[in-house]
């Protein structure tokens, strides 16, 4: 199986941008859809973005189109999240998820076989 450790989180103020990074070991993530979700207080997993095998165009949630986006680098095999534009409502616990369907399937976290520990991002205003 897959191993996945995110890092890149941190505090920022609004307006600001964080790369955050999702490393894979085990396993290569051109195997995977990959993902990010993240989960504030007292909410569930909410989808943020994911990428398929090919890697040119990702799916994003609704509240980050146009502000995230979603890369990976086979080589490096990692997945990254460049976050921009950040508002205090992005505050949040992100997620690294894959999903050993090769076809991506939709936003709902039980969608996703392996999961990282999360990497904390705080948005001051």
């Amino acid at each position: 199986q897959v191993q996945l450790v995110e890092s890149g989180g941190g505090l920022v103020q609004a307006g600001g941008s964080l790369k955050l990074s999702c490393a894979a070991s085990g396993r290569a993530v051109s195997m995977y859809v990959m993902a990010w979700f993240r989960q504030r207080p007292g909410k569930e997993h909410e989808f943020v973005a994911a990428i398929t095998s090919g890697g040119v165009i990702g799916n994003y949630g609704d509240s980050v189109k146009g502000r995230f986006t979603i890369s990976r680098d086979n080589v490096k095999n990692t997945v990254y999240l460049q976050v921009n534009s950040l508002k205090p409502e992005d505050a949040a616990v992100y997620y690294c998820a894959a999903d050993r369907n090769l076809r991506f399937r939709g936003k709902y976290s039980w969608y996703y076989d392996y999961w990282g520990q999360g990497t904390q991002v705080t948005v001051s205003s």
